[in-house]
């Protein structure tokens, strides 16, 4: 998979509310939307006035300064680290063909749009905040949230959204008491089944490396990583 298309699909389909190019860099505000929509991201050839610029951007508007260092971006990384930049969540992206998931059952759930109030609840008690809805909810169409069950129990949620033909999972929470019972992995067949229908060719999502058991589900369903990136910031 070309890893920059791979990036816009990330991008597309989880938006900033604003979005203005620096120098060689994208400057992003998220309104609270987490740390993918509130960084900047390097897009052409870095020099020294370029990054005292957008530093002071980030001071201007009384932010942090926040980037994102995707792969292949090494010696950006390193000046940063010279500067004193902290770095933090990195990061896996990981795909997989749609036709690798299995076709869900009627019983795993259903796909619609806009998200369900008990779908908000599971994303709030797993720390998906309302401003994480609100991204999702500004997203281009076409897009779907994810209802899991467990029998008769709404139990899990997700976000996917379509850019070309790569289909981007975001936000899969399982409810704790649901928990290690086969629902996230019914989930993805339901992603799969409908980024397919929807003409997709592959499955997308982003998984920090810290997260063990999700990266152990992910690669035992076929998928792999793509690329990868991390953040620095210099609080």
């Amino acid at each position: 998979m070309n890893r920059a298309e791979l990036f816009r699909a990330f991008e597309a389909t989880w938006p900033p509310t604003h979005l203005e190019r620096i120098g060689p860099f994208s400057y992003r505000e998220g309104a609270g939307g987490g740390s993918r929509v509130s960084a900047a991201t390097l897009e052409g050839a870095l020099f020294d006035a370029a990054l005292d610029n957008i530093e002071a951007r980030f001071a201007q508007d009384a932010r942090p300064a926040l980037f994102q260092i995707r792969s292949g971006e090494d010696a950006f990384d390193a000046i940063l680290e010279q500067r004193g930049y902290r770095m933090f969540d990195p990061v896996a992206c990981l795909t997989a063909p749609v036709e690798r998931f299995a076709a869900p059952k009627p019983e795993d759930g259903y796909v619609g749009w806009p998200p369900t109030a008990i779908q908000c609840e599971i994303w709030a008690e797993g720390g998906i905040t309302a401003a994480r809805v609100d991204v999702m909810r500004r997203a281009p169409e076409p897009k779907c949230s994810l209802l899991g069950r467990l029998g008769d129990m709404p139990a899990g949620t997700a976000f996917v959204g379509l850019h070309g033909e790569i289909a981007v999972l975001h936000a899969l929470e399982i409810a704790r008491p649901a928990r290690r019972q086969g629902l996230a992995r019914a989930m993805m067949g339901l992603a799969a089944d409908w980024a397919r229908r929807n003409g997709a060719t592959q499955l997308a999502l982003q998984v920090t490396r810290d997260n063990t058991a999700a990266l152990a589900l992910y690669s035992s369903l076929g998928m792999e990583e793509a690329g990868h990136y991390h953040y620095r910031t210099n609080t």
